[in-house]
This record gives C-alpha cells, sequence and structure tokens, in this order.
C-alpha cells in the first residue's frame, strides 16, 4: 500500500506538475487503481479528468474513456500529450478519423503504446470495434459526463443505455463515472444502467464560490450583452443560444461590433468546430456563441463569463454551462437573460411529447423558471437542488438576490399555515394544489393570511423545500411532503424571512446634447438650405441634429445610427457634419461613449421591398392594405421609414387619387416656404382642418422623397 501511495504521488508531481490533490480526487484514484467500481461527482473545474488520467498512466493497459463530445476529446488528448514526450500516450477513435489515422491508433492501443484511448459511446457500440477492443489490454473503462444517461439528466444520450451491455461484452475490468452535475435522482439511474451498485461514490461539493450568478430582463438583449463585452475587454466568454440560427445571428452581429466571435453548434462541419475550438483557446477570438442542446466540448480554465442569451431548459443544464466560466478558480461572471417567451417555446415543445418525456421535460423547466424566479439566494436553491445543503442565507454578494437585498418580511404564520394544510391532505398534493388549497380557504375567511398571493405563496414554500422542511417527491409525481425538521417547526416556530422583489425604478443617467455643438450643426443644415433652397428640416430634422449632438458620430457607419438617418441622406448631406463632429471632438478633447453605436445588419424586409415593388407598379393602396393584412397606418409608417433611410418612392399616383393638383401644389407650397417645422399638427392648424392627417403625412412623404433623397 505504501508503494502504491508512493507511485501515485510521484505521478502526480513528476508527470501532472502538482503539488497536492484536490477534494476527493486522491480516494477515488486509489478506488479505481484498487480495482473498485468508482463514482466520481465533482463540479466544473473540481479535477474530475485527473480521477482517471493518472490511474491510467500507472495501470498496464489502456483506459478507454467514453466521452460524448468529439472536441472535447481532442482537447483531453493534447491535455495529455502535453505532460508527455510520446504523443502516442493518449489517442481519441471516432468519427473525425480517416480510416489510415483509425488504423495507426489501433496499432499503438495493440502494441501497448497507449495509455489512453478516447471513445464516442456510438463508436464503442460498433460490432468493428467491439472485435477490435476485444484484442486490447484494458486496464479500466472511465464513463465521462456519466449524467447522460439517465433520461433526468440535462443531456439524454440513447447511446449511453447500452454501455453496460458493451462493456461487458468485452471484458470485465471496473468502471469509474465520472459528472459534474447529478441530482439523487439521476446519480441512481447512474448507478442502476451502468450496473456498479457496488460503487465507491465520491462526492464533492457542487459550491463554485468565484462565480457570480445574475438574472437579467432587459428588452434589448442583443444591446446588452454588447456593452457586458465592451466593459470585460479581452476576456474569453460563451454565449449559449436555443438554436443554430440564433448562435450564428449573435456571433455575426459581434463581429460587426469589433468583437471577434465565433459560432460552435452541431450543425457545422466537424473541420470547422475544431477550428472554432483551436482558434479560442488559442486566443485567436475571445468568444464562442454556442446551442445549448449541443453543449460546449471546450475544456479552458480562464472563461470570465458565460452568457445565457436563451432559457436553459434545466438547472442541470444551466450549473453544466455555467461550470465553464473560472475553473482556474479566478473570475466568473453568470449572466442569464430572461425572457418569457423562451418558456413559452420550451412549453410547446414538452406538450408536444409524450408519456415519461413530456412529464420529465415539464418538472424540470419548472425547477429552471422557480429558481429564476426565486427571491433568496441563488447559490442556495443550487446547491439545495443537488442535494446539498449551503449553511447560511446568503452568498456574500454572489449571486444578484444577495448583492442588491430588497425588502425583507416575516411568513411564519403563513408557513405553519402551509404545513398545516399539508399534513390535513397527508402529503398527497403537489405545489399548485396546495396553493389552490389555500387561496379557497383564504376566500373562506377574508380575515386569514391577508396579501397573499399566488406568487408569494410559490416564494414561501420554495424556501420551505429549500431549507429542507417540505421535500418534493419526484418518485410521485412531485408531491409535497413535510420532514421532520418541517414538524418540529409546527411545535418551535421561528421568523421565516423572505426577500420580496420590489419594482426598482432605476433612474437612467439622462443623456443631454451638447447645445454647443447643435449651434455649429444647425449653421451647417442652415447653409445647405440656402444652397438647395430647401426649409432646414428637408435636411435633417431636429431630433436628428440633437441626436448627433449627444452621439458624436465621426465617419458613416455610426452615422447611421442617428434618428432620421439613412443611406441616402448620407450620401447627400453626412460629410459636411461628420467632418464638424470630428473637428469639434477632436478640439474639445470629448471622450465619446460607445455604449450607443450597435452596429447591426441590415434586415431584409419584405414588407417594405412589397411596398416599393408596388409602388413601382402603382398598385393601389386598397390593395396592397389587403394583400399584405395590415392597416392604412401601418402602410403610411412603412413609406415614411422607407423614404426617411433615404430611399425615393413614388406614391404621386396615390396622392392624385385624394387630392386635387391645386391642393397638393399649396400643401407642397406651405411646407417650402411658411412652415417653420415639419409638424401634421401644425399643418393641420394652418389649414383649418381643411385636410386629413392622411394626406398630410402623404404630401410630407412626398416632399422628403422629391427633396431630401
Amino acid at each position: 500500500m505504501e508503494n502504491i501511495n508512493k507511485q501515485i504521488n510521484n505521478c502526480l508531481n513528476t508527470f501532472f506538475g502538482f503539488k497536492k490533490f484536490k477534494g476527493k480526487q486522491e480516494h477515488a484514484i486509489k478506488s479505481i487503481i484498487n480495482g473498485n467500481n468508482t463514482f466520481v461527482i465533482m463540479p466544473t473545474g473540481g479535477g474530475k479528468s485527473l480521477c482517471y488520467q493518472l490511474p491510467a498512466i500507472l495501470l498496464e493497459g489502456t483506459a478507454i474513456i467514453i466521452s460524448p463530445l468529439i472536441a472535447l476529446m481532442k482537447n483531453q488528448v493534447d491535455s495529455i500529450r502535453s505532460y508527455a514526450n510520446n504523443n502516442n500516450i493518449a489517442h481519441f477513435f471516432n468519427s473525425s478519423l480517416s480510416n489510415s489515422e483509425r488504423e495507426i491508433v489501433k496499432k499503438n492501443v495493440i502494441n501497448g503504446n497507449t495509455k489512453l484511448l478516447f471513445v464516442a459511446p456510438e463508436t464503442i457500440n460498433k460490432k468493428q470495434n467491439l472485435d477490435f477492443l476485444k484484442k486490447c489490454e484494458i486496464s479500466f473503462f472511465a464513463i465521462d459526463e456519466a449524467h447522460c444517461i439517465s433520461e433526468w439528466g440535462h443531456d439524454f444520450r440513447p447511446e449511453y443505455r447500452r454501455l453496460k451491455k458493451t462493456i461487458n461484452e468485452i471484458t470485465n475490468k471496473p468502471i469509474i463515472a465520472l459528472t459534474a452535475t447529478a441530482t439523487k435522482k439521476v446519480k441512481n439511474d447512474i448507478i442502476k444502467n451502468l450496473g456498479i451498485e457496488n460503487s465507491k461514490v465520491f462526492t464533492s461539493s457542487f459550491n463554485r464560490p468565484n462565480l457570480y450568478y445574475e438574472i437579467r430582463e432587459e428588452k434589448n438583449v442583443e444591446k446588452n450583452i454588447i456593452k457586458f463585452i465592451k466593459q470585460n475587454p479581452n476576456k474569453s466568454g460563451i454565449i449559449y443560444c436555443l438554436s443554430r440560427k440564433k448562435a450564428e445571428e449573435i456571433s455575426e452581429l459581434l463581429n460587426l461590433n469589433n468583437l471577434n466571435s465565433l459560432p460552435y453548434h452541431a450543425g457545422l462541419e466537424q473541420k470547422i468546430r475544431m477550428q472554432t475550438q483551436d482558434a479560442f483557446l488559442m486566443e485567436k477570438i475571445n468568444i464562442v456563441v454556442a446551442t445549448i442542446a449541443f453543449g460546449m466540448g471546450i475544456d479552458k480554465p480562464d472563461v470570465r463569463y458565460v452568457i445565457h442569451y436563451n432559457l436553459p431548459k434545466s438547472l442541470e443544464n444551466y450549473y453544466q454551462e455555467t461550470g465553464r466560466c473560472g475553473r482556474d478558480g479566478g473570475e466568473g461572471q453568470c449572466i442569464l437573460y430572461y425572457k418569457k417567451e423562451d418558456v413559452e417555446k420550451f412549453q410547446n415543445f414538452n406538450s408536444k411529447k409524450n408519456g415519461n418525456e413530456k412529464e420529465i421535460s415539464i418538472r424540470l423547466l419548472e425547477e429552471m423558471v422557480t429558481y429564476i424566479e426565486n427571491s433568496n439566494c441563488r447559490r442556495k436553491k443550487i446547491l439545495h437542488y443537488f442535494g446539498e445543503e449551503y449553511d447560511t442565507s446568503n452568498c456574500e454578494k454572489k449571486c444578484d438576490n444577495c448583492k442588491y437585498p430588497t425588502q425583507e418580511k416575516d411568513f411564519q404564520i403563513h408557513l405553519m399555515n402551509i404545513i398545516t394544510t399539508l399534513l390535513k391532505q397527508n402529503n398527497l398534493i403537489d405545489t399548485n394544489q396546495l396553493i389552490t388549497r389555500i387561496l379557497t380557504e383564504k376566500k373562506d375567511d377574508a380575515n386569514q393570511l391577508l396579501e397573499l398571493n399566488q406568487q408569494i405563496l410559490k416564494q414561501i414554500i420554495e424556501k420551505a423545500i429549500t431549507d429542507n422542511l417540505i421535500i418534493k417527491d419526484v418518485n410521485s409525481n412531485s408531491k409535497l411532503k413535510i420532514t421532520k425538521k418541517g414538524e418540529l417547526y409546527l411545535n418551535q416556530p421561528s421568523p421565516f424571512m423572505i426577500y420580496q422583489k420590489v419594482k426598482k425604478i432605476i433612474k437612467k443617467e439622462k443623456l443631454t446634447f451638447d447645445y454647443k455643438l447643435v449651434s455649429i450643426l444647425k449653421e451647417i443644415r442652415k447653409k445647405i438650405s440656402i444652397e438647395k433652397n430647401v426649409p432646414p428640416f428637408i435636411i435633417f430634422q431636429d431630433p436628428s441634429i440633437h441626436d448627433m449632438a449627444m452621439q458624436f458620430p465621426t465617419n458613416n457607419e455610426e452615422f447611421k445610427n442617428i434618428v432620421g438617418v439613412g443611406e441616402g441622406k448620407i450620401k447627400k448631406y453626412g460629410e459636411p457634419f461628420i467632418l464638424a463632429i470630428q473637428e469639434y471632438v477632436k478640439l474639445n478633447n470629448i471622450n465619446r461613449s460607445e455604449d450607443y453605436v450597435i452596429k447591426s445588419k441590415p434586415k431584409k424586409n419584405d414588407l417594405k421591398i412589397f411596398i416599393i415593388q408596388s409602388a413601382d407598379r402603382k398598385l393601389a393602396f386598397d390593395d396592397i392594405i389587403e394583400q399584405k393584412n395590415i392597416s392604412m397606418d401601418i402602410l403610411i409608417d412603412e413609406i415614411e421609414s422607407i423614404v426617411n433611410s433615404g430611399t425615393k418612392i413614388n406614391i404621386d399616383y396615390h396622392l392624385d387619387y385624394l387630392l386635387e393638383d391645386s391642393q397638393q401644389d399649396e400643401i407642397y407650397d406651405y411646407f417650402i416656404n411658411e412652415a417653420d417645422n415639419d409638424s401634421i399638427v401644425d399643418a393641420i392648424e394652418y389649414f383649418e382642418n381643411e385636410y386629413e392627417e392622411e394626406e398630410m403625412r402623404l404630401m410630407k412623404i412626398k416632399l422628403f422623397s422629391d427633396l431630401a433623397n
């Protein structure tokens, strides 16, 4: 035994270069070396890989490492090879290899040159590969990402279900199963399906103290993400999206804003995914935008932020994906953008499923939404979900709820009523049924439990579950049961404090424009208007001038972001304004905020294209409205938008239908010679309500199309 300990420590120091083990690593390593089936549950960054890498180096034969991600295999192989002089010490064996490359790998394994062989479950289950592995001297089998074997796991893969049969067919050697995420249900599934009931289990804390968890509800998510990344320059980050299309769109948007990124999803060719992984690891790019469904096989220790653009489908997914952040123990920001439409999408997906799969999906989504809407410590909620108690009430500002605490209130009486009601129902109801029961009782007694509603009751129940006063039994359709601790609470009640989320009124800093620059720009506008013999507002309206004096655009690309400015106006009038702003910024040493400069890819607008083409063909407005099922107001809004973007559109045929030539001339003359501004209200008043708003708007559109574009 002493000799084994010496070999283990020597390998740790001389081969891997570490001075000491982390957590339960040493115990797990000794277990597999001693020939025991072993189950390792360690958080991402906890050092799971070493638990099979070190024994593989010491034991005779080749360790077969079963991993679901080809990209992760390559990363692991590169990592092992970096410690050794011999590149044949580790190989991967999967569909990315050519036939000749596969033969080279086989030869090295059979000759005993390879200590670790990484294979996908799909690969190991094939008959021709079974025949090859039966010829090899195998030290043990490692099942990485073992949660994939469970339907309750966050990334269930049917191929994992066949592994027990496949391994038994190859040889009788010990198995080490490893995962970063395992609830009690998932853990039992793994043990049962791999047939390792006699295994030694080593569980480390799920707590990642360096990670900061935050939920954001933003109207403009893209802008907020770009602002966040620009505030964290030169840091590596991962953004998770729900669909391949969205991943590609977000990546493209980031690149448009000079933030180097690449998309990463299962729809890309294997070669492209490998290149993306290498670019991220070699810091040629800072950001990878990946799909939630496919996951990420990139083992990079210094990822500084993980952003969820879309909702993860479960807390396991969320924990696994945020776990990519700060694996070196350094800074790690985990930002999730919560959108109600994401919940609706998942509900729609789940409604199309059947039987057990549907039930599981619904429960997992409920847990995810509960986590988001929870007003207490997020870390405590995550750890409780994985069966771990967090012995303090908050995580010292390492989640948004603890960093920005809201009003705290005592719900002791309400909790006692909940426990009593649950006991009366013999622990045979779920959360929704319990809430309905209590609210029904409340109606019967107007004085009972004042200020209660469904949301508050849900918060009380969820905190009671987190504090282990109540448990949710997943084996009986999530029925609630009172624990011994809960029964004790009835006899010895104490304050039950919950943070109540109050609507925050955030005072945004009011952006003001530079009055001196406004004067300069108005002088330029006036000069051009005299030269062109048109009113100044035809050149640029006041809101556009004010926006220029607030945003200080110094090139055409930035000028596009100014309200009321399109390509046409830039070409026609932009240059003198841009030159003036450049000079003003330089002379006054103005430090421009980049918050506003969000470049976006021009969207193909089918309605606008249809309207332009219809106007060219002189299609009646009533026909356009009927074909596109829109109102006249929407049609005129779209035409205004077309003209404001700098595109000419000929609507004379419709104006000729509405107004006599003399009426058109009269309105035209008003805007050119009489009007101080382009206000439709002022114009209607000037003509003493002789003309309708629609007529005035269309005449103004004609004027701008003729003169401004």
